[in-house]
């Protein structure tokens, strides 16, 4: 079975940084995508950053451009979320999330992601 881990959450003052990091074990795909998304509070889930199915990229939404990097690890089933400029808007639960071949206009999308991580908290103080 697909798991999705992901974790390195905390609590930074504005301006700070933070690494994400999550770990897919089980995948049955030879090409997948994996992305991070967040819920900031009164918010939806957004996508925030991802790969496609051919490992290109990365997609970043405009809330995030310039100060986050996402990247995979020499591992093929490891990403990471580089956060830096951190600002209390940026504040929420995290998910990464992984499923097989996603096409470019959807990688942001959530409802095309069946594998979740439980989410790890990041919050930001001003």
């Amino acid at each position: 079975a697909v798991r999705v881990e992901d974790s390195g959450g905390g609590s930074v003052q504005t301006g700070g940084s933070l690494r994400l990091v999550c770990v897919v074990s089980g995948m049955p795909w030879s090409e997948y995508s994996m992305a991070w998304f967040r819920r900031s509070p009164g918010k939806e889930r957004e996508g925030i950053a991802a790969f496609d199915d051919d490992g290109q990229g990365p997609y970043y939404a405009n809330s995030v451009q310039g100060r986050f990097t996402i990247s995979k690890g020499s591992a093929k089933n490891t990403l990471y979320l580089e956060m830096n400029s951190l600002k209390p808007e940026d504040t929420g639960m995290y998910y990464c999330a992984a499923d097989s071949a996603i096409k470019p206009a959807f990688v942001l999308k959530s409802y095309e992601y069946n594998y979740w991580g439980q989410g790890t908290q990041v919050t930001v103080s001003s």
